[in-house]
């Protein structure tokens, strides 16, 4: 499977609007040099080195509740594992709210639930994205039954595919507490992180969600506390974590409306 990508100061700028309109957007892409961007590479590393007895080749990004930043998250992350040379694919599991098309700039026709229903081939989901390394399969028309789907075995063999043709697989699941759709996928990654927006996040509803990831017997890799401020500046801080594992990123003044 080959795949050809041309980088055009036109295509450029088209990501840069579009991915602003998702809080932060994809920030180490526009920005890769800033301290938002050097926060989400921070996250790589401490995912490599939660992981360092075990190679990791799929990853599970979610949350407890809907608009709490996953979606941000785990297209950040991917970037910058991208950014190290490392041939990433990053797949929009959400089916019923899916953003990585409209973060990304790609088509949706043809995505990860035209694959699953058999109206699409493994190499026609899969799209180049204008960064190099980094690859999306999108989720495809919303189909009326996705936990049916993300639930089958098509998908448990194209998760196999995929981490056979990708060094890592990063999988953006709908929230944990609203559908069951993580716990199927989770179940089947190497890795889930827990994405926790702060001062917004029901901690009741977080240990649900974790609660609920553990009856799967998810590999539960630490949580991201995200949306962490700095009461003296107001700006972005790093210092903050939740559950031991990873720092903050970036504060309040993002508007993110993304899962």
């Amino acid at each position: 499977m080959a795949f050809s990508l041309f980088k055009t100061k036109k295509q450029k700028q088209k990501l840069d609007n579009t991915s602003l309109k998702y809080g932060i957007g994809l920030v180490t892409y526009t920005d890769p040099k800033g301290q938002v961007s050097e926060q989400f590479k921070t996250v790589r590393t401490n995912i490599q080195f939660s992981a360092i007895d075990k190679k990791m080749k799929s990853l599970l990004f979610t949350s407890s509740d809907p608009s709490e930043g996953k979606s941000t998250v785990s297209n950040n992350v991917a970037v910058t594992w991208a950014d190290q040379g490392s041939r990433v694919i990053l797949v929009d599991a959400d089916l019923r709210r899916p953003t990585v098309h409209k973060t990304f700039g790609v088509s949706n026709r043809k995505g990860l639930s035209s694959y699953l229903l058999g109206n699409a081939t493994f190499e026609e989901i899969i799209q180049p994205t204008v960064i190099e390394n980094l690859y999306v399969i999108t989720s495809g028309p919303v189909p009326p039954n996705p936990s049916e789907l993300l639930g089958s075995m098509r998908t448990q063999d194209l998760i196999v595919r995929l981490t056979d043709k990708f060094d890592l697989l990063i999988l953006d699941a709908p929230p944990v507490n609203t559908v069951t759709d993580a716990q199927v996928l989770a179940a089947r990654a190497d890795g889930t992180i827990l994405v926790v927006p702060q001062g917004i996040a029901d901690k009741g509803g977080v240990r649900h969600a974790k609660e609920a990831l553990e009856t799967v017997n998810a590999n539960i890799l630490g949580a991201i506390m995200n949306r962490v401020t700095e009461q003296k500046s107001g700006g972005y801080y790093g210092g903050s974590y939740y559950g031991g594992y990873y720092g903050g990123y970036y504060g309040t003044e993002d508007k993110d409306k993304e899962d």
